[in-house]
């Protein structure tokens, strides 16, 4: 099949030689040294000796070849998530075919991480707190000085239909907003524009809810500037929950400039004292949870019940934070875990608390049968 390349960009390709047998030579000092290629996809037959012209066998594809790849790769993949639909703002549409689920490379969302992203539960044929995940996005598309290429409304209408396109009804909808694609440099004076992007996403991993350990985290937390944006620069908290892992807990917890408790890498910390009061970090300097908020207002039915005396954000200490009676992290992700570990401090008895299993229930009961202003219904 014919290259859909330039002739100027043509690769030249060496002819296989049994000899060589996915070998290569080369010159370091003035000597002819071989080596072998890890290559499973080709044959290197190549002789990388500056007399040489010949360079590495790799095919040049046409792009319904390198659809066809792509598309084989995916099958072969055994990820427990489905994609379910894709709105991209580039080819102005929803798809439901994952081989097109792609971006363009020179998008500066992908070489600069010049984007910001939200995300919003679907349960039940319901998006749960799409406007406020949505006011958020707006609000780092901003701080991002990302213009959007739609209005607010065109945007929550093209998110809703997304979902009704997936026919999904338990599962999660991310959506993105990029500074645009049009060349590699720093700056996006030279993007085309905004680009707008939204996956469904159907998650067949069990959910867990047993209580779990976290560490305190020596990665560098975010400045304030940039966590209380939830832009797509994630490699800080990517590096906390691999520390995490690294050291048999769940996540890691990080500390603000001041030594305070903060976030953990991709979810809001709260604690129930042992005065009965839920108390949870301010939000000033890290990222403002739309589950964390939302369960602020949920836990005012636990202080009219008696089982909490008060609710309060403020400062936590490491000190206060490791005497609390439970501890958990609260995220769309999550929804309310608790904690039964922070590094060698075991939590309260060391068991899921009363608290935290409350106010799980009371997200889960939201999720399914909150008042509209938390729950958008989706027409399939």
């Amino acid at each position: 099949m014919a290259s859909s390349l330039p002739t100027s960009m043509a690769i030249p390709i060496s002819q296989p030689s049994p000899t060589l047998n996915r070998c290569a030579t080369r010159r370091i000092n003035g000597t002819v040294s071989r080596f072998r290629s890890n290559c499973v996809n080709c044959s290197i037959q190549t002789d990388l000796s500056p007399e040489s012209n010949r360079l590495f066998d790799v095919p040049v594809l046409t792009c319904s070849e390198a659809i066809d790849r792509l598309r084989t790769t995916q099958k072969a993949s055994k990820s427990k998530q489905q994609y379910l639909a894709m709105y991209s703002s580039i080819f102005g549409g929803i798809t439901t075919d994952p081989t097109a689920m792609v971006l363009p490379i020179d998008d500066h969302i992908v070489h600069r991480g010049h984007g910001v992203f939200d995300t919003a539960a679907i349960i039940d044929g319901y998006l749960y707190e799409l406007d406020q995940h949505l006011n958020r996005f707006l609000g780092s598309a901003a701080m991002a000085k990302i213009k959007t290429p739609f209005d607010r409304d065109t945007i929550r209408r093209i998110l809703v239909q997304t979902v009704s396109v997936s026919k999904c009804r338990v599962g999660s909808l991310r959506y993105w907003l990029s500074a645009g694609p049009g060349d590699f440099q720093l700056s996006p004076s030279g993007c085309h524009g905004s680009s707008m992007y939204a996956i469904v996403i159907q998650d067949h991993s069990p959910r867990d809810d047993s209580g779990v350990k976290v560490v305190t985290s020596l990665i560098p937390i975010k400045a304030p500037q940039f966590a209380v944006m939830k832009s797509v620069n994630y490699l800080p908290n990517a590096l906390s929950k691999m520390e995490a892992e690294e050291n048999g807990a769940y996540a890691a917890i990080w500390l603000d400039d001041e030594g305070y408790v903060a976030e953990g890498p991709n979810m809001n910390v709260a604690f129930v004292t042992k005065e009965r009061e839920l108390l949870m970090p301010k939000f000033d300097k890290i990222l403002s949870g739309c589950t964390a908020r939302r369960v602020l207002t949920l836990a005012e039915r636990l202080v009219k019940e008696g089982k909490l005396k008060g609710i309060r954000v403020g400062n936590v200490t490491v000190e206060e934070g490791k005497k609390a009676s439970e501890m958990m992290l609260i995220g769309s992700g999550v929804l309310v875990r608790a904690i039964v570990q922070w590094d060698d401090q075991i939590i309260g008895d060391g068991k899921e608390g009363p608290i935290s299993r409350a106010l799980l229930d009371l997200v889960i009961e939201d999720m399914k049968s909150g008042p509209s202003s938390v729950r958008v219904p989706v027409s399939y």
